[in-house]
């Protein structure tokens, strides 16, 4: 595999020249940019026009990440060309919050063929519960087939993401790669941080995705007590206070759950993921060093061990309540992963709604305010 990171900046174009001849059916470019498709519409023209043959993926971010740097209003770009692995895209519409387990369903059968040993995936950030997205690529794929990805961001506005899928960005869309074959191999790590806030408290009333009451009261109201001034910047402040789910199948026992709305009639608040009614929470608050230290964890668990000598791209996904919290310091998240890998392990990744990735059990499941971490190799190449 040759891997190849490029950055395209408003002020100064893109960092290297491309290299036209890597482009055939089995180089993948992947993408991450500023929800803001004005600032990078020529540079998405340079990659159609340079890569035409290469299968691409992408999403809007709330933060870009290009190697150990987290940057605003750029494009990170990652071109892989891969020696012996197939890629296939696919792409799916999703019109409601109710399409989302179908869009899930419907991705899976247009990618699930014998040799599939994985499968990247990137939602639009709003109009998908992440939870049910996850739920159908869960019913419709194999068991050991790998699945990662995330929901894309638009900064803390919550106003409009996009995916970019054979080089067009799209609203309301799901997209995914899948790879094929022996030669690919593909880890993963996903590590929180988070410290808990408060005691454990019973979901009494939710839907899907959205929470209406905790022990009989008015979810919304019982928030608010916790976040006192920082109340009136819901949604965006929820975003330092996410929520934890009781869940043995994760490695510290929880889930975490992250705010995208709130409404004030109802008194409800509307996750990314599922808040399973009989469920049990509690809310959580940051611990700069244990939000860092659980990336470093990540890393080590996405760790390739087996294929050190070949070159590595790390695909590091991670939640925008991460970033506001850790504020300067988050670049030592990042710091963080890149110090645990081999030397030729390249990364790019983005600040995301919603982080998708495996469990301790191996189920793959949505998570917040996580990092995550997937790791793309291939057998027998430099």
């Amino acid at each position: 595999m040759d891997l190849i990171l490029n950055q395209y900046t408003r002020d100064g174009g893109w960092a290297h020249q491309f290299d036209a001849t890597k482009d055939s059916e089995n180089t993948l470019v992947i993408l991450f940019g500023t929800s803001d498709t004005a600032v990078i519409d020529a540079a998405l023209e340079d990659i159609r026009q340079t890569y035409p043959l290469s299968k691409t993926i992408g999403c809007s971010s709330a933060g870009e990440i290009y190697q150990q740097d987290i940057c605003d209003d750029t494009l990170s770009i990652a071109i892989m060309e891969f020696a012996n692995t197939r890629l296939e895209q696919a792409l799916y519409q999703v019109n409601n919050n109710e399409d989302s387990i179908k869009a899930g369903e419907d991705i899976a059968k247009q990618l699930n063929q014998d040799d599939l040993k994985g499968v990247f995936v990137l939602s639009d950030g709003l109009s998908v519960n992440g939870s049910a997205l996850v739920e159908g690529l869960r019913r419709g794929l194999p068991k050991n087939v790998i699945i990662t990805g995330g929901l894309a961001g638009d900064g803390d506005r919550f106003n409009e993401t996009w995916v970019y899928s054979d080089h067009e960005v799209y609203t309301h869309h799901v997209a995914a790669i899948g790879f094929y074959g022996d030669a690919v191999h593909i880890s993963h790590g996903s590590r929180g941080g988070w410290d808990v806030l408060g005691p454990n408290r019973e979901v009494t009333r939710s839907e899907n995705n959205v929470l209406y009451e905790l022990d009989g009261q008015p979810a919304l109201q019982l928030y608010k007590k916790y976040l006192g001034e920082l109340a009136e910047g819901l949604p965006s402040t929820g975003l330092r206070f996410p929520l934890a789910i009781q869940n043995d199948e994760e490695v510290d026992g929880k889930t975490v759950r992250t705010i995208l709305a709130v409404d004030e009639t109802q008194q409800s608040i509307t996750f990314a993921g599922d808040i399973p009614e009989g469920s049990y929470v509690q809310l959580m608050h940051a611990n700069f060093d244990r939000l860092i230290d659980g990336a470093s964890k990540a890393a080590e668990d996405a760790l390739d061990i087996e294929h050190e000598d070949t070159a590595h791209l790390n695909i590091a996904i991670s939640c925008v309540g991460r970033r506001l919290v850790l504020g300067q310091r988050a670049e030592e998240e990042i710091e963080a992963t890149d110090e645990v890998f081999p030397e030729n392990t390249q990364q790019i990744g983005f600040y995301s709604y919603g982080e998708i990735s495996p469990l301790a059990s191996g189920r793959c499941d949505l998570h917040n305010q996580t990092m995550t971490l997937t790791l793309i190799s291939e057998q027998g190449s430099a």
